[in-house]
C-alpha cells in the first residue's frame, strides 16, 4: 500500500513469535508470581492459625472462619444469582425483532459487540457483584452468632412486652436481611432494566409502546418485591423505636420511645405497612393487567401517605400536643426510660443517701473524736501512682533497658504482719529503646523480657520523701513470697522476640556480670519448620527470620504480647478495659484483665459513646481508653481474664453469671470462658471492680441519680464530673482506689471513689463509692452521699484553689521552689467522708532541678469548710493541726474547734533564713554524691537534714528573716 504521508515506503518489518525458550521463561515468571502471591496471602491466615493454636484458643479461630466463609458464600451466592437469573431472564424475554429506528441500530452495534461474549460477560458481573456481597456479608459474622445463640434476657420491653434478647439479637439480624434484600432488589432491578433496554424490551425513543408485555411484568415483579420490602421495612420500624437515639432537653442520647412515638410515629408506620402491602400487591398484578397504571397510582399514594402519615402528622403532634404541656406528657416515657438505663448499666442498685457535708466539730472532744476516726476512716494513699513513676524508673530501673509505665497501679498486698495495706505495684517490663547496640539479633534474640515486680507501700514513704519499698531490687526480694520474675508479656512489650533456640538470652545483669538463660516456657510458635519460618518472614516483612543461624530447632517466636492484644484476640466480642494490671499470684505474675460484654439494643437505655464516658486526665497519653468511638447502652463486666507474664497463658472466667450476652458468646464459643467457681482465692483476693466500668457509670449517674420523671426533665438535679484540678488539661477527675469506709460501714473496704459537682457549679454536689474489693459480700454495691444544693463544702477545684491561695502555704510553697528551682507536683486529691464532713487530702510532691522523679515533702489537709487549711510535714502532722492536737508548724494562725489552742508551740527558731537554705544546700549535695556513689544509707540521712533545714528556713521565715541573695 501506497504511504499515505507521502515519504518513500520503507522496508516492512515482521514481528515473529517468540521463541519457544522465552515463552517458557515468561510462563514460569508468571506461574511463580501467582504462586508467591498466593503464599503472601497463605501466610496470614498460616499465622494466625498457628497462633490461635499455640494459646489454645484454636476453636475461636475456626468458628469465626468458618462463620465468615459460610455468610460469604451463601450471600455471595444468592446475591450473584438473583442478578444473574434477572440477567438471563430480561435477555430471554427480548423481543425476537427490534423496531427499525436509530435508537435500536445504535444499540444493534453493542449487541453484536457482545454477542460473542454474553455467557463471559455475565459471569463476570455476576461473579464481581457475589465477591462484593460476600464480603460484606462476612462481616457480619457477630450479629449471626448472637442471632442463631441468643439467650432470653428475661425482661420485656414496656411497649411491645417482647425480650430483649428480640432488640439485642434478633433485630439486627433482620436489619441485616432487610438491607440485603433491598440491595438484591435493587441491583437485580437495575440490570434487568440495562439487559431489557439493550435488547429492545425497553424503548425510549422508538415509535410504539415503550415497553414490551414481558419487560412490564418483569419488571414490575421487581419493583413488588422491592415495595414488599418496604413494607417489612415499615413493620421493623416499630420496634426500631424502642432502640432510636433522640434529644430530650434533659438527656442528650434519650433512647426509646417518647410521646410523639407512641401516639403519632407508631401508628403511622402501621398504616404504611398497609399501604405498601397493597402496593406490592398491585405491582405482582401486572403480570395479569398489563399495566402500571394501578401500581404507579399505588405507589404514589404510599409516597404521599410517607409524607403526610410519617412527616407531617408527627410534627404536628409535637408542635400542638407535646410542645404545650411536655413535662406532663413525656412524663411516663421519661419513667420508661430511667429504669431501663439504670438496670442496662448496673446502677439500679445504687444507693442515694443524704449527706450534710458541712459537720463542724462543737468542742475540744468532739474534734479529738474526729481526728481518732479520721485514722481508722481510711488508709490516705500519699503514694500517687501517677506521679511516681518517675521515682521507680530512676531508683529501680536498674538498666537502660528497663521501664516502667507512666502511671502504675494499685493492688493489696499483705505486711510482715499479715494485715493487708494498698501496695503500689509496677513490672520492670523491657524497654527496647535502652538497648546499648540495636541491631536485629540484640532487638528479638538477646533482650526478650523484663524482670520482677516492684512493690511500696501506698500510705507511707521513706525518708526524704521516696517510695517505702517492699519488694525491690534486681532480681527483686522481699516482702512477696518467691515467684517467677521474668517478664515475657506485658503492656510495654509490643515487639516480637525468638527464644529456645541456639541463641542465649540476657536474664539480668549484676556487678559479678550478665547471666544468661534460655526460654523454658511452651508460648509462642516453634520455627523448627521451614514453611513456618518462611510464613513468619513474609508475614513480618523479615527476610532474615527463613535463613538466620540463630534460629534452631528448638526456636520459638513470641508476639501479641500485651496482655490487651492477647485477650482480644481469643475473645473478639469482649470490649477490653483500658487499664490491665499485675498481680504476684502462687508464684507467677499474673495481668488482670477486665473484659465487657456490650450490646446496642437494649430497649429504652440510652446510649453512651465508651471513649468518651472513659477518658480522664490520665487516659492523655499515660493509659489506654476502652473503645474509642463504641457505643452502646447496655454493659457488664461479665469476664476476668488473666495472662501469665512468663507463658503468655491466656484465662477467661465468668464473672457475671447472669448476662445473657456472655451466655449467647459461650454457646457460640463453646468450652473458651471458664467457670466462675474455678477462680482460686489467691486470684479473686486480686480482683477489683473495673475502672472504666465506673467511669461509665458516674457517667450516667450524672443524670439518672434522679428517679422522679418531672425532676429528671427540669435538669435541676443534674450533676458533672469536676475536671482533675492537680492538672491544666481540663480533663475530669480520674477515680481512685482507696482503702476507706462509708458512713454506716463497720470495717475499711478495699473501695473505687470519686466526686460531682452540681451542674456548672464547683461546689461538692456528691461522694460516689463502689466496693471494689471481689471477696467482700459487698462487692460492687454503690454508694452516693449526695450534699445540700447549697452547701459550703468545695469541690475538688474550690478545694484545690482555697489550698493554692492561702498565703502561709503559698509561702512555704515559694520557699521550697526556690530552693534549687524546684518544681511542686501535686498528688491525687482524696476525698474521704468523716463523721457528716469531708476531709480533703493532697500530697505534695517536690522534684529538683537536677532531680528526675518526685518526693513527697508536704501533705495538704482540710476539713468541712474550715476557713484555714493546713500544710504540713506528715499526715499525721496535718490531721493533728486540721482537729487542733496541735499548732501549725509554719506558724499559721489556725484555732482548734472548741476554741483555744491545744499542744506546744515549737520553740522559736534561732536561725536566719539564709543559714538555713546554706544547711539546706549543704544536705542537698550530700544526698546527690551519696546518690550517685550508691550509699542509699548516707543518701536517706542527707534526706533528713534537708528537709530539717527546709523546715527551719520555713519558720524562720515566718518569724520575720529574709533570705540573703
Amino acid at each position: 500500500m501506497p504511504d499515505r504521508g507521502g515519504g518513500p515506503s520503507g522496508p516492512r518489518i515482521r514481528v515473529g513469535r517468540p521463541s519457544r525458550r522465552l515463552r517458557t521463561l515468561l510462563m514460569t515468571l508468571g506461574v511463580l508470581a501467582v504462586l508467591a502471591m498466593l503464599f503472601v496471602m497463605f501466610s496470614g491466615f498460616w499465622t494466625d492459625w498457628l497462633w490461635y493454636r499455640s494459646v489454645h484458643f484454636s476453636s475461636v479461630f475456626t468458628t469465626t472462619l468458618w462463620t465468615k466463609i459460610g455468610l460469604f458464600f451463601s450471600f455471595g451466592v444468592v446475591m450473584a444469582v438473583a442478578v444473574g437469573v434477572n440477567i438471563w431472564l430480561a435477555h430471554r424475554l427480548r423481543p425476537p425483532l427490534s423496531a427499525m429506528s436509530v435508537e435500536q441500530q445504535s444499540l444493534d452495534r453493542y449487541r453484536m459487540g457482545i454477542a460473542p461474549f454474553k455467557k463471559w460477560a455475565l459471569i463476570a458481573i455476576t461473579a464481581v457483584i457475589g465477591l462484593i456481597a460476600g464480603a460484606s456479608a462476612s462481616g457480619e459474622w457477630r450479629t449471626w452468632l448472637q442471632w442463631v445463640n441468643g439467650v432470653p434476657f428475661g425482661t420485656t420491653d414496656p411497649q411491645f412486652h417482647k425480650d430483649v434478647s428480640f432488640y439485642a439479637f434478633d433485630l439486627p439480624w433482620y436489619r441485616f436481611l432487610l438491607s440485603f434484600g433491598f440491595a438484591c432488589a435493587v441491583l437485580s432491578l437495575v440490570a434487568a432494566v440495562l439487559t431489557h433496554y439493550l435488547y429492545g424490551g425497553l424503548r425510549l425513543t422508538s415509535p410504539g409502546s415503550r415497553a414490551t408485555a414481558a419487560a412490564t411484568g418483569h419488571l414490575s415483579v421487581l419493583v413488588g418485591i422491592f415495595v414488599s420490602l418496604k413494607a417489612i421495612a415499615y413493620w421493623l420500624d416499630r420496634y426500631g423505636l424502642a432502640v432510636k437515639s433522640s434529644g430530650l432537653k434533659s438527656a442528650d442520647n434519650w433512647t426509646g420511645l417518647r410521646y410523639v412515638d407512641a401516639n403519632a410515629y407508631l401508628p403511622a408506620k402501621t398504616i404504611l405497612f398497609f399501604i405498601a402491602a397493597i402496593c406490592a400487591v398491585l405491582f405482582f398484578a401486572t403480570l395479569w393487567r398489563r399495566t402500571w397504571q394501578l401500581p404507579v397510582i399505588g405507589f404514589g399514594l404510599m409516597v404521599l401517605s410517607a409524607v403526610l402519615i410519617g412527616g407531617l402528622y408527627p410534627a404536628i403532634v409535637q408542635k400542638f400536643q407535646v410542645q404545650p404541656n411536655e413535662q406532663a406528657k413525656e412524663a411516663p416515657y421519661i419513667n420508661k426510660n430511667i429504669k431501663a438505663t439504670r438496670d442496662a448499666y448496673g446502677i439500679q442498685d445504687s444507693e442515694v443517701a443524704p449527706y450534710k457535708g458541712n459537720y463542724k466539730p462543737a468542742s475540744k472532744e468532739d474534734a479529738q473524736r474526729l481526728r481518732d476516726e479520721a485514722d481508722t476512716t481510711a488508709s490516705m494513699r500519699l503514694l500517687d501512682p501517677n506521679v511516681v513513676s518517675p521515682a521507680f524508673q530512676q531508683q529501680q530501673q536498674v538498666r537502660s533497658y528497663y521501664q516502667f509505665p507512666s502511671t502504675l497501679d494499685v493492688d493489696r498486698y499483705k505486711d510482715k504482719d499479715g494485715k493487708e495495706q494498698d501496695t503500689v505495684i509496677g513490672l520492670r517490663e523491657l524497654n527496647i529503646a535502652g538497648i546499648p547496640e540495636r541491631n536485629w539479633i540484640n532487638d528479638h534474640f538477646k533482650y526478650t523480657h523484663g524482670y520482677g515486680a516492684v512493690t511500696a507501700k501506698g500510705t507511707e514513704t521513706a525518708d526524704g520523701g521516696g517510695p517505702q519499698y517492699t519488694e525491690s531490687d534486681l532480681p527483686t526480694k522481699g516482702q512477696l513470697p518467691s515467684y517467677e520474675q521474668r517478664v515475657y508479656y506485658g503492656e510495654k512489650t509490643t515487639q516480637y522476640s525468638i527464644v529456645g533456640g541456639p541463641q542465649q538470652e540476657l536474664d539480668y545483669s549484676d556487678d559479678s556480670g550478665e547471666k544468661g538463660y534460655r526460654y523454658q516456657g511452651k508460648s509462642g510458635v516453634s520455627l523448627s519448620n521451614p514453611i513456618n519460618r518462611a510464613a513468619y518472614a513474609v508475614a513480618f516483612g523479615e527476610p532474615q527470620i527463613l535463613y538466620s543461624g540463630a534460629i534452631g530447632d528448638k526456636s520459638r517466636i513470641l508476639y501479641n504480647r500485651t496482655p490487651k492484644e492477647r485477650v482480644e484476640s481469643v475473645a473478639p466480642w469482649l470490649t477490653i478495659d483500658g487499664d490491665a494490671y499485675p498481680a504476684v499470684i502462687n508464684g507467677r505474675i499474673q495481668w488482670i484483665v477486665d473484659a465487657y460484654t456490650t450490646s446496642n439494643g437494649y430497649p429504652y437505655a440510652s446510649r453512651t459513646t465508651l471513649g468518651d464516658s472513659t477518658a480522664d486526665s490520665l487516659t492523655n497519653g499515660q493509659r489506654a481508653v476502652v473503645a474509642q468511638q463504641n457505643q452502646v447502652n447496655y454493659i457488664r463486666n461479665s469476664v476476668k481474664a488473666t495472662v501469665d507474664a512468663y507463658d503468655g497463658t491466656v484465662k477467661l472466667y465468668q464473672w457475671d453469671t447472669k448476662d445473657p450476652v456472655l451466655k449467647t458468646w459461650m454457646k457460640a464459643f463453646p468450652g473458651t470462658v471458664e467457670k466462675k467457681s474455678d477462680i482460686s482465692p489467691e486470684l479473686k483476693a486480686h480482683l477489683r471492680y473495673p475502672q472504666d466500668l465506673f467511669k461509665v457509670q458516674r457517667q450516667l449517674l450524672t443524670t439518672y441519680h434522679v428517679t422522679d420523671p418531672g425532676t429528671f426533665y427540669t435538669g435541676s438535679e443534674r450533676w458533672q464530673i469536676p475536671s482533675d484540678p492537680t492538672t491544666k488539661s481540663g480533663n475530669a477527675v480520674p477515680p481512685y482506689y482507696l482503702s476507706m469506709k462509708m458512713p454506716g460501714q463497720k470495717d475499711q473496704a478495699f473501695s473505687l471513689t470519686t466526686t460531682f459537682t452540681p451542674n456548672k457549679k464547683d461546689n461538692l454536689g456528691a461522694f460516689m463509692a463502689v466496693d471494689a474489693d471481689a471477696t467482700s459480700g459487698d462487692y460492687g454495691r454503690i454508694r452516693l452521699l449526695k450534699l445540700p444544693a447549697q452547701t459550703p463544702v468545695p469541690g475538688p477545684q474550690l478545694a484545690q484553689s482555697k489550698f493554692n491561695s492561702d498565703p502561709t502555704i503559698a509561702n512555704e510553697l515559694n520557699i521550697l521552689k526556690k530552693f534549687g528551682d524546684s518544681e511542686i507536683e501535686y498528688g491525687n486529691l482524696l476525698t474521704v467522708p468523716l463523721s457528716g464532713g469531708l476531709l480533703y487530702v493532697e500530697p505534695v510532691y517536690l522534684r529538683g532541678a537536677n532531680t528526675n522523679y518526685p518526693l513527697l515533702k508536704k501533705v495538704l489537709v482540710s476539713y468541712g469548710d474550715s476557713k484555714q487549711p493546713v500544710l504540713e510535714n506528715s499526715l499525721k502532722d496535718a490531721l493533728d493541726v486540721v482537729f487542733g492536737k496541735k499548732a501549725p508548724s509554719t506558724g499559721s494562725e489556725n484555732p482548734p474547734p472548741g476554741g483555744g489552742q491545744t499542744g506546744e508551740q515549737p520553740p522559736p527558731s534561732d536561725k536566719t533564713v539564709q543559714q538555713a537554705l546554706a544547711d539546706a544546700e549543704k544536705a542537698y549535695n550530700e544526698g546527690e554524691k551519696a546518690r550517685v556513689a550508691g550509699d542509699w544509707a548516707a543518701y536517706g540521712e542527707a534526706q533528713k537534714k534537708l528537709k530539717a533545714a527546709l523546715d527551719q528556713a520555713a519558720k524562720a521565715s515566718e518569724k520575720g528573716g529574709k533570705p540573703g541573695d
